[in-house]
């Protein structure tokens, strides 16, 4: 029989969403914890749920109100799941603990389901719909793996970066202030990653039929499973637990909730993002945006760079930010997410971090917003809007992005960045 086995972290406890633990005995995590609601952030983040809809169905539609409230909903799925790609990866690379994987490939099974049979119809109740195909090129390759490295450098990927701002982590205030900065320098230089050598945008759904793509991604995404359970078990003789996490009488409120719960969650509103805007669920372009705005402001003239001169983008610029479907979503999943940490009874800002952990802070964000424009899209944007949308680049994103995160994990120590493994004890 393999020995018992416990959880150990090396270096500084500054994982922006790793699934939390908790030291207590087995009669005291088997009974209901009495939350404490922290008040005065869960009535903040309630109330501008609340007026920012109501300004937003009358300022620009019903249809981009309910997005904002999908972007809280995914807010709150996102924290109470604890549902991170970053610590998911990381463990796995570190330690062979395949448990996040294996919910990132229900989310993308769900996904698949419902997304290529209304993507191959090419419309949704009646609104035309489609989704986020890009190319497969050298772009994407170098993107993909500076994001993978900026992801444990920085300490999140894009959604993992709004949502523990909104859980209140001060440190990751930082990393999406660099991640801003990094998306909007790399629109600058578009022009050049794009002239290089890639594939046209591909479709799977369109190449194949809806029918033979829900199959060979099934297919795959079982067998990503099947690799993450046999190495699992090769390393640590069976499937090591999730840290175990208070419970509470009402977890769905309160949380915590289970992975495979974060895992439907997402793929479910993500399909509502789809049937709202037509297009599936986005994070990253609002960066570029939200940069581009700020250097206007400052007096650069990024209206004449290349990148904000096409027609899309040119319009956003020139809009405002609540007319963004992806800014609206991103607002919506900060306070979603300070709404579930508040309901937790876990907003706490903490104020003083290490030189180094913010040093890294600002690293990763850049290398985040840099590499999730060459890429087009981040962990959300590329790998599962563009996986569910058939998108042969989601499947080159992965790859590279999970090389880069084999890299970022080797590179947290020096930086006084844990890294999660597993000790053998006697008990």
């Amino acid at each position: 029989m393999p020995p018992h086995t416990a959880p150990v972290h090396f270096g500084a406890p500054y994982d922006s969403h790793a699934r939390p633990t908790f030291v207590m005995s087995d009669l005291a995590t088997s009974l209901p914890r009495r939350f404490d609601i922290n008040p005065k952030p869960l009535a903040f983040s309630l109330v501008l749920i609340a007026l920012g809809a109501v300004y937003l169905a009358h300022t620009v539609s019903g249809r981009q109100a309910a997005l904002y409230v999908v972007g809280a909903l995914l807010g709150m799925s996102l924290y109470h799941a604890a549902f991170g790609f970053t610590s998911a990866w990381r463990v796995f690379i570190a330690d062979g603990r395949g448990a996040g994987l294996r919910a990132q490939m229900l989310m993308l099974a769900i996904g698949v389901l419902l997304f290529f049979p209304t993507l191959s119809a090419g419309s949704l109740f009646g609104h035309p719909v489609a989704g986020l195909v890009s190319p497969a090129g050298t772009s994407v390759v170098v993107g993909a793996f500076m994001f993978g490295v900026g992801m444990q450098l920085g300490g999140g990927c894009a959604s993992g970066t709004l949502y523990t701002v909104g859980g209140g982590s001060t440190r990751m205030l930082v990393t999406l202030a660099a991640f801003v900065v990094g998306s909007v320098v790399a629109t600058a230089h578009m022009p050049f990653w794009t002239a290089l050598p890639s594939l046209k945008p591909t479709s799977l759904v369109t190449a194949l039929g809806a029918g033979w793509a829900i199959a060979i991604n099934l297919a795959i995404f079982a067998a990503i499973a099947a690799v993450t359970v046999a190495i699992e078990l090769r390393r640590h003789g069976r499937l090591v637990d999730e840290p175990l996490r208070a419970a509470s009488a009402s977890p769905w409120l309160h949380g915590p909730w289970p992975l495979f719960a974060g895992a439907i969650a997402l793929a479910l509103l993500n399909f509502a993002t789809l049937a709202l805007s037509g297009r599936p669920w986005g994070v990253t372009s609002a960066f570029a945006l939200w940069g581009a705005k700020l250097f206007s402001v400052a007096g650069i003239d990024v209206a004449n760079w290349p990148y904000w001169n096409a027609h899309a983008n040119a319009a956003a610029l020139a809009a405002p930010v609540t007319r963004d479907v992806t800014s609206v979503m991103d607002a919506g999943i900060i306070l979603g997410a300070m709404a579930a940490a508040a309901l937790a009874g876990r907003y706490a800002p903490v104020w003083r971090l290490p030189a180094r952990s913010l040093v890294a802070a600002v690293v990763g964000g850049l290398l985040l917003g840099y590499g999730a424009r060459l890429a087009y899209g981040c962990n959300i944007g590329a790998y599962f809007s563009g996986i569910v949308s058939g998108s042969l680049h989601g499947w080159l994103w992965l790859a590279a992005a999970f090389a880069g995160n084999v890299i970022g994990t080797r590179l947290r120590p020096a930086f006084g960045l844990e890294v999660e493994r597993v000790r053998p004890t006697g008990c």
